[in-house]
């Protein structure tokens, strides 16, 4: 008994001063080794556990759920109503309207007000176009003419159309017939190529072309060119036959929205043959370049 006693108190103060055999012994116990099977994992009493007081709610012990009702007609008709057809695609009647000039024009013999516009009523095969253009110059109206064409689609790009032309100025007033093919061979830039029918069996071609660089959001360059071809010399209106006159323009364009653009720009016209002759008897320049300041807007 003594000896026991004794034992018992040298293991007591080895732990407390913690020898290193006794720490080395249980850092070097090879879990490995302990035969786990022979735990008797039965004598754990895990049904006498009260799982209710942990938080824990048994799968039997909750109410069951409503079940979800089978869907009906009424139900499916509610989530998957009737749309409206795109609007690009209904057959419905659509319009648009392009002042793409409205400027002054700072000319060598006075300043000119000029205007270019253009605009179609319809749908996406069928359209009814309308264009206009003229200038102004000290109060009086120099070039004047509108067009209304009816426009077939032929291709996502291509449209054809036909109809009359009406000159006021120069000259008496004239009517033409007008048929011609306008799209966007590449993408932005827009082409138009109308010839025109008219009076005395005089006749004419008209090829337009201009595209938009967008050096910003807002901030667009718009190079144009415009080239008039007539059959006959008409010395009443100025015009002779073969290349009569062209026109170079680049405009400089600020939006402040979509609709509305302030631009400044400059423009260069030039007569040829016949016409350049006949703009020399009025005292007319036949090369000139023009700065020009106006607004572009649509709706």
């Amino acid at each position: 008994m003594a000896n026991s006693v004794k034992r018992f108190a040298l293991l007591a103060v080895v732990i407390t001063l913690g020898a290193p055999g006794v720490a080395g012994a249980a850092e070097t116990m090879d879990h490995g080794a302990m035969d786990h099977g022979q735990m008797n994992h039965g004598q754990m009493e895990h049904g006498s556990m009260d799982h209710s007081a942990m938080g824990y709610v048994q799968p039997g012990a909750s109410e069951s759920r409503t079940p979800i009702p089978v869907p009906t007609d009424a139900d499916r008709a509610a989530a998957f109503p009737d749309l409206p057809p795109h609007t690009m695609h209904a057959g419905g009647i659509n319009s648009y309207f392009l002042l793409d000039q409205l400027e002054y024009q700072d000319a060598d013999d006075a300043s000119v007000l000029s205007w270019d516009a253009s605009g179609w009523i319809g749908g996406d095969i069928n359209r009814l176009w309308l264009r206009s253009e003229g200038e102004r110059s000290n109060g009086t109206t120099e070039e004047a003419e509108v067009q209304a064409l009816y426009g077939r689609a032929v291709s996502p790009w291509w449209e054809l159309v036909a109809g009359v032309r009406q000159d006021f100025k120069p000259g008496s007033p004239q009517t033409w017939a007008a048929f011609g093919a306008q799209g966007m061979p590449l993408y932005g830039l827009e082409t138009k190529a109308t010839a025109y029918l008219g009076e005395s069996s005089q006749s004419a071609l008209r090829l337009e072309a201009e595209y938009d660089i967008l050096l910003t959001n807002r901030l667009i360059l718009q190079p144009l060119a415009e080239v008039n071809l007539y059959g006959r010399n008409d010395h009443e209106r100025g015009v002779g036959s073969g290349l009569a006159n062209t026109e170079l323009g680049l405009r400089l364009r600020y939006e402040i929205v979509p609709q509305f653009a302030p631009y400044v720009g400059v423009t260069w016209n030039r007569n040829y043959g016949n016409t350049a002759d006949f703009a020399r008897e009025e005292g007319e320049n036949n090369d000139e370049a023009r700065f020009v300041a106006g607004i572009r807007l649509w709706f």
